[in-house]
């Protein structure tokens, strides 16, 4: 158990424990059931758990100058300019034990990140807008704890 008196311990703890609950929210269920649309807008759970790990991969990595291993198992920046939600979307050659599993190395990767970085590191988010890019380490944790957990309760819904 970590040193929740520890400020960085008690934050990645939390991260942790958001993203381990939103892939259980896949646990036990068919490829059909995780790509079923739940909404009217036509999201489904695995395309929360592939927009997750695009959120960890791009804050944990790019913002602190580091690249994930394998980039090319992400979705690109640039497919952002033509489609702002182009990671809410499983592709037909992605799987289910397929991006859960990408999405463990993502998180093993943003966990290095936090590891190797002192809270008060500094970073940039470069699609943030003009004058708001400039972050530390535990801003960005604090971002992504929040923005996971609201696709974690998204999930809950769906």
């Amino acid at each position: 158990m970590a040193d929740l008196s520890d400020p960085k311990a008690a934050l990645h703890h939390y991260l942790k424990t958001t993203r381990d609950d939103l892939i259980w929210k896949l646990d036990g269920l068919s490829e059909r059931d995780v790509r079923l649309p739940r909404t009217r807008t036509g999201n489904n759970l695995l395309g929360a758990v592939k927009h997750a790990l695009n959120i960890e991969a791009g804050y944990f990595g790019p913002t602190f100058g580091r690249e994930f291993p394998t980039p090319e198992e992400l979705v690109p920046l640039e497919a952002f300019d033509d489609d702002p939600q182009a990671d809410w979307y499983a592709t037909a050659d992605e799987t289910k034990d397929g991006l859960i599993g990408l999405y463990r190395r993502v998180g093993l990767f943003a966990d290095q990140t936090i590891e190797q970085l002192p809270l008060d590191a500094p970073g940039r988010v470069p699609w943030w807008r003009p004058g708001a890019q400039d972050v530390t380490l535990h801003r960005i944790i604090v971002h992504v704890i929040y923005d996971l957990a609201r696709h974690a309760g998204h999930a809950d819904i769906m």
